[in-house]
């Protein structure tokens, strides 16, 4: 035969109903707030997606449950979504409509922490190109190592002023009173057969006027600089 129930069984279980009511009514408060806020989520992107002039939307930091939600809602609107920052401390979702999906380089910059910038990224785009086609190719890689990080001009303009090298510079020409004579007239453009022919004449006027050796009367090459002539 059972014994009957004591007083302190009595208000165990007493505890215990109490406790589980309150827990069931917390849950049923839990789980009517993530449905208002799944309700809350669906005119938001509802919103975005008829906004024409919106491409992305930031949402506001929340905590992984609700983000949970938002990625499922996305997901049935045809929405991409993704989520950027620190757990716990300042991470969100960001929505993108289907035709303007991010790329990779602007999803590394949101996990970066950075803002995107699509011009800034088409000049990295554009130095990469540059840098790949440097590293393929040696003589634009010498070129670009051989270029000048800096302007000289801009440098030394207090010393050079703002004109200077060959925009500066001004021809000179020689003074003729200072005896300057052009290599051209220097240079004697007669050839082997007028200098021998010339020779002889000298020296057959030197016989007949009784003035030359009888050595004087040979022909020899006369001692000409003729290194120009091709002979």
């Amino acid at each position: 035969m059972e014994k009957p129930p004591s007083i302190g069984d009595e208000k165990a279980k007493k505890r215990a109903k109490e406790q589980n009511a309150m827990l069931q009514k917390k849950q049923e408060e839990d789980k009517a707030r993530l449905e208002n806020f799944r309700v809350k989520m669906q005119k938001q992107i509802h919103t975005f997606i008829t906004d024409g002039a919106q491409q992305k939307h930031k949402l506001e930091p929340m905590d992984k449950v609700y983000r949970a939600i938002v990625h499922e809602v996305a997901d049935v609107a045809g929405l991409t979504s993704f989520s950027f920052g620190q757990e716990e401390e300042d991470r969100y979702v960001m929505l993108w409509k289907k035709e303007f999906a991010p790329s990779d380089e602007e999803l590394l910059a949101y996990r970066r922490g950075e803002e995107w910038d699509p011009e800034k990224a088409k000049e990295l785009a554009k130095q990469k190109e540059f840098d790949s086609q440097t590293e393929s190719n040696p003589l634009k890689r010498k070129a670009s190592e051989a270029a000048p990080t800096f302007d000289y001009k801009e440098k030394y303009k207090h010393l050079i002023g703002e004109e200077a090298a060959k925009d500066a510079a001004k021809q000179t020409t020689a003074n003729k009173s200072y005896g300057f004579v052009p290599s051209e007239n220097k240079r004697d453009s007669r050839t082997i057969e007028q200098v021998l022919a010339d020779s002889r004449a000298k020296k057959q006027k030197k016989s007949d006027d009784g003035s030359a050796g009888p050595t004087d009367i040979q022909d020899s090459p006369p001692s000409l600089n003729l290194a120009s002539e091709n002979v």
